[in-house]
């Protein structure tokens, strides 16, 4: 973590196939930036890409957290999680390809929008995968 005009930290753990409190860590980041009085805008752009990280810690990890660090002119969203990683993450990022299972698919996930989605409204996006875990960095500028 850059400890340079950090200011501070929102995390959550996020369990595996839990689709009952899917959405909660990215509802909380989002109820704590508006706390925090953070233009609306913005708020909007978090909201989206943590709760894309958040379901695909849901859909594809074996459990992870999901971090929100403010710094004084940009906040990072990032997803770490323990699971296969990604093999492709070229094929990953592309719109509509998803690995989800059909059972997924039935609670209305998993259309393969989550990484185009995640690096769409982040100004900065970086993924780190190895076959024991994945981190997806996500910056937005404030």
């Amino acid at each position: 973590m850059d400890k340079e005009n950090f200011l501070k930290r929102y995390s959550c753990d996020v369990v595996a196939n839990n689709f009952s409190n899917a959405g909660k860590g990215s509802s909380d980041i989002k109820k704590n930036l508006k706390l925090l009085n953070i233009d609306p805008a913005i708020i909007r752009r978090i909201a989206i890409v943590s709760y894309e990280a958040e379901i695909n810690l849901v859909i594809h990890s074996l459990g992870g957290k999901l971090h929100c660090d403010i710094y004084e002119h940009k906040i990072i969203i990032i997803s770490e999680d323990i699971g296969p990683g990604i093999p492709n993450v070229e094929l990953a990022m592309t719109e509509g390809y998803s690995t989800a299972s059909s059972s997924v698919r039935e609670f209305g996930f998993g259309a393969g929008m989550g990484l185009p989605n995640m690096k769409k409204w982040s100004d900065d996006f970086n993924i780190t995968t190895k076959k024991t875990g994945t981190e997806i960095s996500m910056t937005i500028n404030i």
